[in-house]
């Protein structure tokens, strides 16, 4: 373990104005509170806050910082408390020990809602005070570096969370070696055998042509004494993760990934690194798309850098990267650069960005989220993606995720310009709405009043705010539908039982299903989740029995007929229960029930003698009795099945369609739908009316199937 005046050596070697006494009484009162505990592997406890400290040191950061290191298991593992060392070390140094004790209990892999509130604490945190954060990522480092000594169960636990939370973290941070080292760790647990595999071809890539590295690195140092630029040439094969992901994404081998190497060139200014890259490309050819300048365009946390791909010695892609002196204390260090310090001041990097913006904007996307899911959506997909940048026709840029879609573009310039998309145009060409951008194209976003998000944009959309928009417009315009169904639905079904759906009986329903006011009850209504049935027999319990009762068997659906008297409906007008009826009996055939407004027994008048008074079973009947539909529908993408989904929604079967015109600008088509009784059919036909593209619905009686 690194002793006290070990330490502090380090922490002076950047900052020779350190307040030693608070580090030594820190590093002692630290050690007297963790004394008797051991880690897993039988070492002494402080061993590892004494580690977390000395990887801060690496990254030059402030007292603070290093002395919440040292402190920050004692709130929670030991007697010490917040008072205790706000007392001894400083209201700062215990807001941040608080900070990081917060931190470590929260379960960042636990359920999806659960896991979204935790995220937004995480994020709370780090808002507060950056350094929060670091000091979390440390201590994540060294527990990965000896994850060995834990369970196995615990290891994959551990390393999974590490994989989906704190590496892409400490990417978005800006800290890449961090990300690149914790990526690795946890493959090593996650997938051993795979890591191995790929180390082991490295090892016989190197026996069979010998280490490259150092002759690449020699043969662009060569080039650039030929040019006459200054710059520091460093190389290194890439981490086992990296490849194995490279592998998995382009689904290619080992032997044809070509891009295994990579090699960075330090300069001192940025006029250098553009000479560096000419000097590359005139020596070596560049390969097509694999050249991207974020010096012209800083990605989000701030990197800046030059990339390109190039055919090096024998033929072997390697990749190499560009940058300043400053840039690379950026690239390395990411938002630790804030409070970097050097002969004991606090360095200023001009490329240093500050992500509390960031932070900030996903704090108050997850406050605004109807659906926690979105924001925890939003806030993955924002740590992972690499970036796109386009141009609106203005010349402006617009910073989207790889991947991303014209679509995406039209959200991230305004929320009503997405909402109202119709097309894109991409560098003047129209284009499809799941085009994906490319860097440096300029985009054109066409919009038509009118125009509503539709459900086919959730997979177009890749970044998590047009996600969220149109998630949420798509709720807000179904719960409008629900509501208006709902409110029909609620009235038919109170009139069945010779009441009123006021707004004080539907409020009073409300509170006896446990629901927040009148508005949820009736889109719950609306959308199916719970029948008209129950909200009248939430506040009329005596009524049940006209509403519900038992099952009714099919067979015996009708009352008035003898047992051993055939019943069918009839076809002409094809009643169902809750319609009045009446029985015209057929000689060999049995009796035809019919509706009572049946255009058919007008000419039946005169043969009262084949008439027979029915009515229908009292109870539940099954939704077996088919209903023609005659529906006029536009002839629009997606139409005809969201037409079928309200049915479907309704809980009602479609046992037959059939087209009856196809015209440019509609369709007329007979739906067959299968229902229980009046009331559920109207339930059907109110939420076929209800949606903006059918142009007329009626109930099909055909006169040419008369019995």
């Amino acid at each position: 373990m690194i002793d006290v005046d070990d330490l502090i050596s380090l922490v002076r070697t950047y900052n020779p104005k350190t307040n030693e006494d608070l580090l030594r009484a820190a590093y002692d009162y630290g050690g007297l509170m963790h004394e008797g505990q051991t880690r897993h592997s039988g070492e002494p406890y402080f061993t590892h806050p004494v580690e977390v400290a000395a990887l801060l040191t690496e990254q030059r950061l402030d007292d603070a910082t290093i002395i919440t290191a040292l402190l920050h298991d004692t709130v929670e593992d030991t007697k010490s408390t917040f008072a205790e060392i706000e007392r001894m070390f400083g209201a700062e140094i215990a807001e941040l020990v608080d900070g990081v004790t917060k931190l470590t209990n929260l379960q960042l892999s636990s359920n999806e809602t659960k896991q979204a509130e935790n995220f937004r604490k995480l994020f709370m945190a780090m808002s507060k005070d950056l350094r929060v954060i670091l000091v979390k990522l440390a201590d994540r480092l060294h527990n990965m570096r000896t994850i060995k000594h834990m369970r196995p169960e615990k290891q994959v636990q551990k390393s999974r969370e590490t994989m989906d939370i704190y590496a892409p973290l400490a990417g978005r941070m800006g800290m890449h070696w961090m990300r690149e080292e914790l990526e690795d760790l946890s493959f090593r647990v996650l997938k051993p055998d795979a890591r191995a595999s790929i180390i082991r071809r490295f090892i016989t890539l190197q026996r069979e042509t010998g280490d490259v590295v150092p002759k690449i690195t020699d043969d662009i140092r060569s080039e650039l004494d030929r040019s006459g630029i200054d710059g520091d040439v460093s190389g290194r094969a890439k981490k086992p993760y990296s490849i194995w992901r490279k592998m998995e994404e382009k689904s290619q081998g080992f032997s044809r990934l070509s891009d295994i190497y990579g090699f960075r060139v330090i300069t001192a200014t940025e006029d250098d690194c553009y000479r560096v890259l000419g000097a590359i490309h005139r020596r070596w050819r560049s390969v097509p798309g694999r050249f991207k300048d974020y010096i012209s365009q800083p990605k989000t946390n701030g990197y800046r850098s030059i990339h390109t791909t190039v055919s090096g010695r024998d033929g072997k892609r390697v990749e190499v990267q560009i940058r300043t002196r400053q840039m690379h204390e950026v690239a390395e260090a990411g938002v630790a650069a804030h409070w970097s310090y050097r002969d004991g001041e606090r360095v200023e990097n001009p490329f240093a960005v500050d992500p509390t913006t960031w932070i900030a904007s996903l704090t108050e996307r997850f406050d605004q989220a109807e659906d926690h899911d979105d924001f925890l959506e939003t806030v993955k997909l924002e740590m992972y993606s690499d970036q796109v940048f386009c141009f609106t026709p203005k010349g402006e840029v617009v910073k989207l995720p790889r991947g991303a879609t014209p679509l995406d573009f039209a959200y991230a310039i305004h929320t009503r310009i997405g909402h109202s998309c119709v097309g894109a145009k991409v560098d003047a060409l129209r284009v499809p709405l799941w085009t994906r951008l490319r860097n440096g194209q300029s985009v054109e976003i066409i919009t038509a009043e009118g125009q509503k998000p539709q459900p086919t944009w959730i997979d177009i959309a890749v970044t998590g705010r047009a996600k969220s928009a149109i998630r949420k417009s798509l709720r807000e315009e179904h719960r409008d539908r629900f509501i208006k169904l709902g409110q029909e639905l609620v009235r038919v079904a109170f009139e069945h039982v010779g009441k009123k759906a006021t707004d004080k009986a539907l409020r009073t329903a409300a509170k006896e299903l446990s629901l927040q006011n009148t508005l949820q009850l009736l889109e719950l209504v609306g959308s199916t989740e719970i029948s008209a049935r129950e909200v009248v027999n939430a506040i009329y319990p005596e009524l049940a029995e006209k509403t519900g009762g038992p099952k009714v068997d099919a067979n015996r659906a009708v009352v008035g007929l003898p047992e051993d008297v055939g019943v069918k409906r009839a076809a002409c007008c094809q009643p169902v229960p809750g319609e009045r009826i009446v029985g015209i009996k057929h000689k060999g055939d049995g009796v035809f029930v019919h509706a009572i407004a049946c255009d058919a027994l007008v000419e039946l008048e005169e043969e009262t003698d084949r008439w027979i008074d029915l009515h229908w079973h009292a109870g539940q009947h099954g939704a077996e009795n088919p209903v023609s539909l005659n529906i006029t529908i536009g002839n629009d993408f997606g139409v005809l099945g969201r037409i079928c989904t309200l049915i479907g929604e309704q809980k009602a079967n479609i046992s037959d369609l059939h087209f009856i015109d196809r015209k440019p600008d509609y369709f007329r088509l007979l739906v067959d739908v299968d229902v229980r009784d009046a009331e559920h059919l109207h339930a059907v036909m109110t939420a076929i009316e209800a949606d903006t593209d059918v142009a007329s619905l009626e109930r099909h009686r055909d006169m040419s199937r008369k019995p």
